[in-house]
């Protein structure tokens, strides 16, 4: 025998040879519902961040309902050629006859298949996972998904079962039903609705009576607003109110320096009143930037890599008004932000009678709690002081004595608001109840810039919301009907004078997540309740009640939401990816950063500011860096680059769109088109005007399906 014929040849690999890798599609909800390859641009990365397990796993394992609280529902199948492995029927067809794999070669012993814990499979011709050569087995990095959808004939309420979703967005429940789950819905929302107010007219001067009058105007144009949303705007089950990105330019206008000198009543509506011709103007600006189209091209630069650090930033822009607020009475602010943080999450899974009622109810109840402990502790003597009155205004304390409790006395008590006594039984909201708006460039360019950062907000919840309770998401031509009638409620709540614009609250994805009812005749029905109750003046005198501890307290908790909800929709994107870290992490720092360049800029630590501390970032506008000679365009500049969204926004929104990166690893939203609609009558008949209103405007294409 030859030296040749002894030498070892090449060892055999595994058999069968392991088919050659393809690309995986993307494991979203559009592959995982059935969507082309063409329409789904997201990332590979399911919600919850793990690679779907095949169907052949899944059908061993016993099911186990997702968990709407954490916003990541199983999406309705739609109707449409079954989809297997990211390839439909008719790709299948057209797709050519792959060759037979060779046969195994002489001596290869029988093939065996061992199922991995992951799903994977492992060929082994011998022990311990290797085949027959003694060569570990190699196992796919990645493993191709198995969609199954529902036949194309299942009725659309039974696909919506599906969702685990109590009511689909066009369900109609009894009155009771409805009547309940609406009062569950808002009394959810209870902090969103109810809390800005009570921070921005205590800023402008106003009194108790104020605050309840502007309080029951709020509650007035919220119902009216969601009632025109949910007929002609998304249709989309979203309530809309006084929402906080409107807060910080609020503020920063209440503190301009031409309002410095004034006091009293005439401050609060002077005040007022160029809050709403600001609002007016930029929620008109809003209006032409839906109706308009222009919207639909806007929606093209919005990617939640986008979304996420701007309204973000919104929650995190209010530190320094949270906690140094709280301070003023720890005893009471501390036990409310413990009892609302137990609530909502050390007792979230408690449920009663199918509800969980500590999570839906964590704000309402931490408040009823606290407010009644501190009424007991005001009751017995504990904030009471020999010879002091807490109805004195500190500016006429003489006594060093009484000074030195007045703060406890103002913060701790629960009896030094007059609201609820003062306030009349009947109130009716009224246009211009506090004046002739008027209207200043200045101001009126920085709501503007504030209502395209609202319209992010809002897309980023269209979106959310959708995947909840609809079929698919919206057109590009809803989104900018929805944009645009936002602007037009908005001008409404400038006239009623509100003080901010109305759009569409964040916490509505988390609510509806939670409560699990999708359905638009609830939260019709409790905006309906809304109005009544506005015109009930107790109403908003108890709401005005609300010790100012108790309502930073609150804020606190409400802010965090806030920043969390923005960031939560990362998870649309590749959130592992490190262009998307890289670029939220420097639109979130400078976010902070840029804006207290701009807030500490001509502040020396000596120096004797007029306002409280946690109102000192919003008064750049008399120091900021930017000087010229037109003291509007410094105002204009030092104000916006003050604002902690509006560097979030400019950092995000230049890097996303010019950072080189693929749709599915920045997650770009998937909008409806044309031909879905066209293809599926569900989708037109989530999203179409009623009482065919939209047969008027049917040459409107960038504003309807």
């Amino acid at each position: 025998m030859s030296s040749s014929d002894s030498k070892p040849g090449p060892k055999p690999g595994p058999w069968p040879p392991a088919p050659e890798s393809s690309a995986m599609p993307p494991s979203t909800w559009a592959k995982r519902t059935g969507f082309r390859p063409k329409f789904s641009g997201e990332a590979t990365a399911t919600d919850s961040g793990q690679v779907p397990l095949p169907a052949s796993v899944r059908a061993r394992q016993p099911e186990t309902q997702p968990d709407l609280e954490a916003g990541q529902p199983r999406l309705r199948p739609p109707p449409g050629p079954a989809v297997a492995n990211g390839e439909t029927d008719k790709e299948k067809k057209e797709k050519p006859p792959q060759p037979p794999p060779p046969p195994p070669p002489p001596g290869a012993g029988p093939v065996k298949r061992r199922r991995d814990s992951d799903g994977a499979t492992g060929r082994s011709n011998g022990p311990d996972g290797a085949n027959g050569s003694g060569d570990p087995i190699r196992r796919p990095t990645r493993i191709e998904e198995t969609v199954e959808v529902l036949p194309q004939s299942v009725d659309d309420d039974l696909v919506a079962r599906s969702l685990h979703m109590k009511y689909g967005l066009r369900d109609t429940p009894g009155l009771v039903p409805i009547g309940f789950y609406g009062l569950q819905h808002y009394l959810s929302m209870l902090g969103s609705l109810i809390l800005v107010p009570l921070v921005i007219v205590p800023a402008m001067g106003g009194s108790h009576e104020d605050i309840a009058n502007v309080v029951s105007t709020v509650l007035f144009v919220c119902g009216i607003t969601t009632l025109l949303h949910t007929s002609f705007g998304s249709r989309l089950p979203l309530i809309q109110g006084p929402s906080f990105v409107f807060l910080a330019p609020a503020l920063a206008i209440i503190n301009s320096p031409e309002f410095q000198g004034l006091n009293g009543n005439n401050n609060f509506k002077h005040i007022m009143r160029e809050l709403q011709g600001a609002i007016i103007i930029g929620s008109a600006f809003q209006a032409v930037l839906g109706y308009s189209g222009l919207m639909s091209l806007i929606l093209r630069l919005i990617n939640p890599v986008v979304v996420a650090p701007t309204i973000a930033a919104v929650g995190l822009s209010f530190y320094s008004y949270g906690f140094p607020l709280v301070g003023k009475c720890l005893e009471i602010g501390v036990v409310q932000i413990l009892l609302v943080v137990i609530f909502a999450l050390y007792l979230r899974k408690i449920s009663v009678l199918s509800h969980r009622i500590f999570l839906i109810y964590a704000v309402p109840l931490s408040l009823a709690i606290t407010w009644a402990t501190a009424f007991l502790l005001t009751e017995a003597g504990a904030y009471t002081y020999k010879g002091c009155d807490p109805n004195v205004p500190e500016s006429n304390v003489v006594s060093s004595h009484c000074r030195k409790y007045m703060t406890r006395m103002k913060y701790c008590r629960v009896d030094t608001s007059q609201a609820l006594r003062s306030a009349p039984w009947f109130r009716f909201p009224y246009p211009l109840q506090w004046g002739v708006p008027i209207f200043s460039w200045k101001m009126a360019i920085v709501m503007c810039v504030v209502s395209v950062i609202a319209s992010v907000d809002s897309v980023g919840s269209y979106h959310a919301s959708s995947l909840l309770v609809a079929s698919r998401p919206p057109t590009r031509g809803v989104v900018s009907r929805a944009i645009g009638l936002e602007g037009f409620t908005s001008v409404l709540a400038g006239l009623w004078g509100t003080g901010t614009g109305s759009t569409t609250l964040t916490e509505n994805v988390h609510t509806i997540a939670v409560t699990k009812m999708g359905s638009r005749r609830v939260v019709e029905l409790g905006a309906c309740v809304l109005v009544i109750l506005s015109l009930v003046g107790k109403v908003g005198g108890f709401i005005a009640s609300i010790p100012q501890v108790m309502v930073a307290s609150l804020l606190c908790f409400m802010w965090a939401m806030f920043t969390a909800l923005g960031l939560s929709n990362l998870r649309y994107s590749e959130a592992g990816s490190s262009r998307n870290i890289i670029i939220v992490g420097l639109s979130l720092f400078f976010s902070l950063s840029v804006p207290a360049y701009f807030q500490q800029y001509g502040i020396s630590p000596s120096s004797n500011l007029s306002v409280p501390s946690y109102y000192q970032p919003y008064i750049v506008a008399s120091h900021g860096p930017f000087k010229s000679q037109y003291k509007g365009v410094n105002y204009v500049m030092n104000t916006l680059l003050s604002m902690n969204m509006v560097i979030a926004f400019i950092m995000a929104v230049v890097l996303d769109n010019t950072v080189p990166g693929s749709k599915q690893e920045r997650g770009v939203y998937v909008w409806s088109d044309s031909e879905t609609v066209t293809r599926e009558p569900a989708l037109a008949k989530d999203y179409e005007l009623p009482f065919r209103v939209g047969r008027f405007f049917r040459w409107v294409k960038w504003v309807g399906i």
